[in-house]
């Protein structure tokens, strides 16, 4: 009986070493705006998990914006608050490397062999970087496009099957939709919060923020003023009031306004947000210059953290599986981002079909051929400077400055916040 039994032990002993260990490594994962990305982050943990049993997935509390995000990353650094692995918004990423903060992925993609198997070509690769450093992966891409009540544009004599191409005829329209009472506005477009959608109209106009050697500030030049001067005529002659982010977006929703120019991730929250109240229809964001404007790519990037060898190892697998193929098929749809993964926007397994059947969700992608960086300014002011150009393009909106002056004030301020050559 006991040869019997030290059998069994040597057997059992034998088994165990043969089973996969679970729940050896622990990522502590932070990421941005749970309003849109609390689903969708789920989801790819969940999978994720289940294909890497031995590496188990935890969240930090989310940061509700990417500033907030990029403050709490820069607050945590070095400390053992800090998590193992952050989704930070592209604009962020100089940031961190400024500051040395961001795991150097250029490595670990170059022992991966060619990226480009995997879907991360080398134009979504850049996304992520900073001056040629591989500061994370490119997560969820964006770009910002036109949503509008097809009943309202009809109602006051508009095309919805033709919406507007140019500023002046979304413009023209939201007027319109204004003078139809009921206490209905034309435009809302979301200026709040940061300066993408300034970018959206500066880049639009073939301008850029600084000069090329970042010592100077551009986007109060011809390009800006044609921009803001696009602003304040929302105001004035699109029937666009004095909104805050969450205000303008639930009026929208509502059905009390005409026309939304927002992120095209919002999509998925304005499709049921919307309901069944009317008919909504999304088309590309109309440019200053249709030749030479560009359009800002939002969204963020995942970023290494730990310093910690086999945590790194664990974060690596992560960081590829949420940008790769499967994350991109959950991102698209469960948010209305662009796919940035080549892979996934064209497999069939993944989103080959999707766009043919959800007509909604073009606008996003027909725009790709036009994005650009999301600029990122330097040194340790960038969340100032953001906050500074806000401030004056409210004063535009609220018609206490004319945009000449809110867009010198802005551009006096924020050379003053750049660093000393």
């Amino acid at each position: 009986m006991k040869h019997i039994s030290r059998i069994f032990a040597a057997a059992a002993v034998s088994l165990a070493a043969a089973l996969p260990a679970y729940a050896e490594t622990t990522l502590t994962v932070h990421y941005p705006m749970p309003g849109f990305f609390k689903n969708v982050m789920d989801t790819i943990s969940k999978k994720f998990m289940e294909e890497n049993p031995d590496i188990k997935i935890q969240f930090a509390s989310p940061s509700a914006t990417y500033e907030e995000g990029i403050q709490t990353i820069l607050r945590q650094a070095g400390t053992d608050e800090m998590p193992d692995i952050t989704f930070i918004g592209l604009n962020r990423l100089r940031m961190l490397n400024e500051r040395n903060v961001a795991v150097d992925l250029g490595p670990l993609v170059k022992k991966e062999g060619n990226m480009a198997e995997l879907g991360f070509s080398d134009t979504i690769l850049k996304l992520a970087q900073v001056n040629g450093k591989q500061v994370g992966l490119a997560f969820a891409t964006s770009n910002p496009i036109m949503y509008y009540n097809a009943d309202l544009v009809k109602a006051a004599g508009g095309d919805p099957d033709n919406p507007p191409k140019t500023w002046d005829e979304v413009i023209a329209l939201g007027g319109k939709i204004k003078a139809l009472g009921n206490g209905v506005d034309g435009i809302d477009f979301r200026w709040q919060g940061d300066d993408w959608m300034f970018s959206a109209l500066l880049f639009g106009a073939g301008g850029k923020m600084l000069n090329e050697d970042e010592s100077k500030v551009a986007f109060n030049g011809p390009e800006g003023e044609k921009a803001v001067e696009i602003l304040e005529r929302m105001v004035k002659e699109g029937g666009m009031p004095v909104f805050t982010k969450p205000a303008g977006e639930q009026a929208f929703a509502a059905g009390k306004v005409g026309f939304e120019f927002q992120t095209t991730g919002a999509l998925v929250n304005t499709i049921k947000n919307v309901g069944d109240k009317f008919t909504l229809r999304t088309a590309k964001i109309p440019l200053i210059d249709p030749v030479n404007g560009h359009l800002p790519t939002g969204g963020n990037a995942v970023v290494i953290l730990t310093k910690d060898a086999a945590k790194q190892e664990a974060a690596w697998k992560f960081a590829k599986f949420a940008a790769g193929p499967y994350g991109a098929s959950v991102v698209v749809p469960g948010t209305g981002y662009v796919p940035n993964n080549e892979l996934a926007a064209k497999s069939p397994e993944y989103l080959g079909d999707f766009y043919k059947k959800n007509p909604l969700f073009q606008a996003g992608p027909s725009q790709m051929p036009r994005m650009v960086p999301w600029y990122a300014f330097p040194g340790t002011n960038g969340v100032k400077v953001t906050q500074t150009i806000v401030d004056n393009l409210s004063r535009i909106v609220d018609q206490s400055a004319t945009p000449k002056e809110a867009l010198d004030d802005a551009a006096g301020d924020v050379e003053g916040m750049l660093p000393t050559q």
